[in-house]
């Protein structure tokens, strides 16, 4: 999540609020208490904007990371400790860095922007990345931010090489019996042939271990990523995958992305970019990433398009709900916000709204599209990695729910929209930012705008 100041606010007022106050069932209408204080935390103004935030779920401490620093806070909000992480010389044309070799370009002080915040509840370290050094990370202990490791010895140490606090997701899959795995997804800011726009790492548990961030599988001709192929430049120059939100559910894991690409409309015989909202699912275990399938998302109300995501997050249905979307109270939802139309990406409209997707649901479309495709039928129809008029092959096989790919018919892409249930709509304050739970077998949202209002 990007914050601006006023999401911030937002954002420490849904701290606020689930954490230390009774939430109300649907359908009590009771007045809120305006003069009820909200606690706060302001931080160092001259530090700039705050970046990411994870709340530890066993303790309820709050990490935050900002720029050039990592703040440790209470659940109240008081401050714990904190821990520097620049200013320092760089350039970001230096690859490799300029700690790892010697830099033709001018180093300046730099700030070094908090890309990525997680959680490593096995290790008890929290995984800290950010834009000094091509997107090297630090290894923090989660009692004192003491600093485990930062490696950047090797070039897989480099994530991302994209400055924006945006940039950059990651989902970490936890295992019982051998080191966990992080899926990092990022923008790559027209350099494909330093970052891959997804690819699987290794979490070793010796925070300095040189395999730390090594890919998970990596041979000469495959490897656990995926590139976007430098061609697809001279088509858009401007191409890069938006990542908004990512999570684990199952057998795969999820991201949820924002990327261009060029349509003809109707009666036109030229083309026009406009920007696509894509659910991007691998399968856990899959080493050659051959189970990459993409489905477009959208939402439509009133014959009005939303096509722009803004926002998403992961819950269940719940009792209630669940009985109205024909599913189990344990299923996974997604509730989502997409703002009006599909063409700006950067201003977008304010005309938005919150829709929810059945995961299952989606889940159903890729297994149909994927059975289709082993059947013969279709292209593999990615455009952007350029096999939008490569034919699917055929291959005697069913496709179950947990089906992992094998090294044809991928990457996949399935052409038609999944479209979400519209619940509530904004024409004026945009939506930007969305949280879920169940409460009491009820469904409960609250949603944040631009102007820094909290909907429940």
């Amino acid at each position: 999540l990007t914050m601006s100041p006023a999401m911030w606010k937002w954002t420490c007022l849904v701290s606020h609020l689930l954490f230390s106050t009774t939430v109300l069932p649907l359908g009590r209408q009771q007045p809120l208490h305006p003069k009820r204080p909200f606690i706060t935390f302001t931080g160092d103004q001259a530090e700039g904007n705050f970046n990411h935030l994870v709340v530890d779920e066993r303790t309820g401490h709050i990490y935050l990371g900002a720029v050039n620093r990592i703040y440790k806070l209470s659940s109240d909000l008081k401050v714990l400790v904190t821990h520097q992480t620049g200013p320092d010389e760089d350039n970001p044309k230096c690859y490799p860095p300029r700690i790892v070799q010697t830099c033709n370009e001018p180093l300046t002080p730099t700030n070094n922007i908090n890309k990525m915040l997680l959680i490593d509840y096995k290790e008890n370290r929290l995984i800290a990345c950010g834009s000094l050094y091509q997107g090297i990370c630090k290894l923090l202990r989660l009692d004192d931010l003491f600093k485990l490791g930062e490696p950047f010895h090797k070039k897989e140490h480099y994530l991302s090489g994209v400055n924006e606090s945006g940039s950059v997701f990651g989902v970490i899959v936890s295992y019982s019996n051998m080191d966990d795995k992080l899926f990092i997804a990022t923008a790559v800011d027209g350099k494909p042939e330093y970052f891959p726009t997804i690819s699987s790492r290794k979490l070793t548990k010796n925070s300095e271990a040189d395999g730390m961030f090594a890919y998970v599988f990596h041979d000469e001709f495959v490897a656990s990523m995926i590139k976007i192929p430098s061609d697809t430049f001279t088509i858009i120059p401007d191409f890069d995958i938006y990542y908004i939100y990512g999570f684990s559910s199952g057998n795969f894991v999820y991201f949820l992305t924002l990327q261009p690409e060029m349509i003809s409309p109707p009666g036109s015989t030229t083309k026009e970019q406009v920007y696509t909202s894509k659910l991007v699912r691998l399968c856990k275990e899959d080493t050659a990433f051959n189970s990459y399938v993409e489905v477009p998302i959208g939402c439509e109300k009133n014959g009005v398009e939303y096509r722009l995501l803004q926002a998403a997050y992961l819950s269940k249905a719940g009792a209630i709900l669940a009985r109205s979307l024909g599913v189990g109270p344990e299923d996974d939802i997604l509730f989502t916000v997409f703002s009006k139309g599909q063409k700006r990406k950067m201003k977008s409209l304010d005309e938005s709204a919150l829709c929810i997707f059945v995961l299952k649901k989606i889940n159903d479309r890729i297994k149909d599209r994927l059975q289709s495709c082993y059947r013969g039928e279709g292209t593999l129809d990615l455009a952007w990695l350029k096999v939008k008029d490569i034919p699917c092959s055929s291959a005697l096989l069913t496709i179950d729910d947990n089906f992992c790919g094998l090294d044809m018919n991928a990457p996949l892409g399935v052409s038609s929209m999944v479209r979400g249930l519209p619940i509530f709509t904004e024409d004026g304050d945009r939506m930007t930012s969305v949280i879920a739970y169940v409460y009491k077998n009820h469904s409960l949202a609250f949603v944040g705008t631009k102007s820094g209002k909290l909907k429940k």
